[in-house]
């Protein structure tokens, strides 16, 4: 794990240029450390920092063997990725040496919760365990220069950079009898957006930001512009990290509490024999409802799931408060249900052939055109496949290894897909399976359903498939 000698000869071919360490190189950490190398209007050296432990043995090793680790939809990873490699200006390590060097020391690593859940799969209780974000800021109290701005862009528990980074930097360059005096220290939460437009989720897209005091946060401004077009996308300022942290759970509790709210009316809407596709297409018509959610088969991803949970912890633990957050907290109950809701009502419709049947998902991954399968409704939905006793088969062009089932994916539908097939469902809102070479082999195979749960098929993909095969789309009961 001594990597001193490669980072002092990586440093030494670009003399004079600030030097930014991306401390975690998962989804987001990876792609942030490629847009700092290809920055704006500043050249950076780029080092990314994790821990040498077996899920990073081998994305560390890629980095820098030429092959990126995060598998999207857009071509600018790929292009900013080979851009950096030719100039030589990013290196990844699990050296903490590289953070002696860092003028830039940007925290993106990921925070779980913990929860514990009923049978009927609502929250009872749940817990944020702070203690692998504490080592990750202890690490680097340890070893940066008391001057470095520390960014964290890590979704956190609001009060984290106030109450547990700020104190922990400061303790640590107290032990080793450095001045605190000069600690810079701003948050400023990633957007990203796994996807097409993944890049642009960083580099083309609004940000707000903060310090812990004024010097830090016109530290941070002065750093984002030089990695944000800000000319199109102005950055905003709040008062405090406390706010900037607030920011970011509400944006997606709001998130999360709209979906929530979609849930019933797709029950009521295929109940009562309407396409509620149509009804919110009318609806959203309306400005000031042009963001209503459609059905789906529930919520998926890193963020959705949990950050609700984070403001809830962060307001009874850091901010000793008696009350929750009860609305947020139980869209959350909700959303969880949505996989086994989009399988009841394929179940309602067609048990017989169903259960006991051949069911293909298409579609592993959170959300549509990534490879990312954490916190995936398909997870939920394989599950009550399993549990009617159905031979489930999985599809995905992105992913290949569905780590969280420790299950292989083909990628090769033609192999899978034979004439004669009990049903096919629609999992994840992948381009191609909206692509007309998917169309047309779905109506050469004929499978006896096709079951959209995203409202993913166009209508005139639905005409053509109700020529061959039963099609039953979620939120809808106009279809025959």
């Amino acid at each position: 794990l001594d990597d001193k000698k490669n980072i002092d000869s990586f440093i030494k071919k670009h003399p004079d240029r600030k030097v930014i360490v991306i401390q975690g190189q998962g989804y987001v950490g990876a792609v942030m450390s490629v847009v700092c190398a290809n920055a704006i209007t500043e050249e950076y050296a780029v080092l990314g920092v994790d821990l040498p432990n077996e899920n990073n043995y081998w994305k560390i090793k890629s980095i820098n063997e030429g092959i990126f680790p995060i598998n999207a939809d857009d071509p600018k990873i790929e292009q900013f990725y080979r851009n950096a490699m030719h100039k030589g200006n990013f290196y990844s390590t699990f050296d903490n040496y590289a953070y002696t060097l860092a003028d830039v020391i940007i925290i993106d690593i990921n925070l779980d919760v913990q929860i514990n859940y009923s049978l009927n799969k609502d929250i009872k209780d749940y817990n944020v365990d702070m203690a692998a974000f504490k080592d990750a800021i202890q690490t680097i109290s340890k070893f940066c220069k008391p001057e470095a701005l520390i960014l964290v862009e890590s979704t956190v528990p609001p009060g984290t950079s106030e109450q547990i980074v700020f104190p922990i930097l400061k303790n640590g360059l107290k032990e080793r009898k450095v001045s605190s005096k000069k600690i810079r220290l701003g948050h400023s939460s990633e957007r990203v957006m796994p996807g097409p437009d993944y890049i642009d989720s960083i580099q083309n897209f609004y940000r707000v930001y903060s310090g812990i005091d004024e010097e830090s946060a016109d530290a941070t401004e002065d750093f984002l512009r030089t990695i944000i077009s800000t000319d199109k996308y102005p950055l905003t300022r709040l008062s405090s990290t406390n706010a900037t942290e607030i920011s970011k759970v509400l944006e997606n509790s709001y998130r999360a509490m709209n979906i929530a709210f979609m849930v019933e009316w797709t029950r009521f809407a295929e109940e009562s024999g309407v396409n509620l596709f149509e009804i919110i297409d009318a609806i959203r018509m309306r400005p000031t409802h042009n963001n209503m959610m459609y059905p789906g088969i529930g919520v998926g991803g890193y963020c959705l799931t949990k950050d609700t949970l984070l403001a809830g912890w962060s307001r009874k633990k850091l901010f000793d408060s008696n009350a929750s957050l009860s609305l947020s907290e139980n869209s959350i109950s909700i959303n969880n249900k949505m996989p086994k809701y989009a399988f009841d009502f394929l179940i309602l419709k067609y048990s017989k052939e169903v259960i006991g049947k051949d069911v293909l998902l298409l579609g592993v991954a959170y959300r549509g055109d990534v490879s990312d399968t954490r916190s995936s409704p398909v997870e939920s939905f394989f599950n009550c496949c399993e549990e009617a006793g159905c031979n489930v088969i999985m599809h995905d062009p992105y992913v290949s290894f569905w780590e969280e089932k420790q299950i292989k994916v083909p990628k090769n539908l033609g192999e899978i897909l034979k004439p004669g097939f009990d049903v096919v469902v629609i999992t994840a809102g992948h381009s191609y399976y909206r692509s007309r070479k998917f169309i047309d082999h779905l109506m050469v195979v004929k499978p006896k359903i096709v079951y959209d749960t995203l409202g993913h098929l166009s209508e005139e993909d639905i005409h053509r498939l109700q020529r061959v095969s039963k099609v039953c789309v979620i939120g809808r009961d106009d279809l025959d």
